[in-house]
């Protein structure tokens, strides 16, 4: 039996930077920090992210294996990370971001699900859709938590506390967290 606990596939963009709220009106928490990202170099202004850094315990909490799954691939271990207090995390190397799918299934959903090997897993991102969904169901045999956040508000109390429930339940040595 795989000991491993089940995964996280975490956005940044959304999820962790309510990249959507009024620009007037910083969330509760969070703090403002301007990062340059590769892409974001001058000419171009730096890049706004809004943090909270209470979201680092609360995800280390949580009962998961957090992986990022961002555009911000490996950059948001020095970036995002130090911010939350989060330790390095293995980042998802996308083959091709941003990618128009024939079936409008997410770019990323059918890499995520293919990095998941049939693990359980639940992925955080303000993109998820019905196509998202269904392919997942279809196409991912073991247990899975597509969870789309309002990129207004970004991850709020219960979302984490569904995200603890998920993974208490997925949990290696539970019944549903058991291999097959």
């Amino acid at each position: 039996m795989d000991a491993t606990p089940p995964l996280l596939f975490l956005d940044v963009d959304g999820p962790l930077n309510p990249w959507l709220a009024p620009p007037h009106r910083r969330p509760r928490g969070y703090t403002a920090l301007r990062m340059r990202p590769t892409g974001w170099e001058p000419p171009r202004p730096a890049l706004r992210v809004w943090l909270n850094p209470d979201h680092g315990p609360l995800l280390m909490g949580l009962g998961f294996r957090l992986v990022w799954a961002t555009t911000w691939r490996t950059e948001a271990n020095t970036w995002i990370a130090p911010v939350l207090g989060l330790p390095e995390l293995p980042a998802l190397d996308w083959p091709e971001m941003h990618r128009r799918d024939p079936d409008g299934v997410h770019w990323k959903t059918r890499h995520l699900v293919e990095a998941a090997a049939g693990r359980p897993f639940a992925w955080v991102d303000d993109e998820i859709g019905p196509p998202d969904l269904t392919w997942i169901a279809r196409h991912h045999p073991g247990p899975a938590l597509p969870h789309r956040v309002d990129p207004a508000g970004g991850l709020l109390p219960d979302d984490f506390a569904m995200l603890r429930k998920w993974a208490a339940d997925h949990a290696p040595g539970t019944s549903r967290g058991q291999e097959p």
